[in-house]
């Protein structure tokens, strides 16, 4: 699976569960929510991570490789 594709998902998901959260009546409720809010905010930034290592990486001019020399 594409990790744009997971991230996606997973910022959709994180957006529903914040609305959950802001919707749940009883302490238990919003502590559940607020779990899941907390492990796919970590899950997002494992993949914000990973971006940030290649976009380091890829620190090359992309006008230096068509040169001739």
């Amino acid at each position: 699976m594409e990790a744009d594709k997971v991230m996606d998902g997973l910022i959709k998901e994180l957006g529903v569960a914040i609305k959950a959260m802001g919707k749940a009546k009883k302490l238990d409720e919003k502590e559940a929510y607020s779990r899941i809010v907390k492990n796919l905010s970590e899950s997002l930034g494992v993949f914000l991570d990973m971006a940030n290592e290649m976009m380091m990486f890829n620190d090359e001019d992309p006008e230096e490789d068509d040169m001739p020399f």
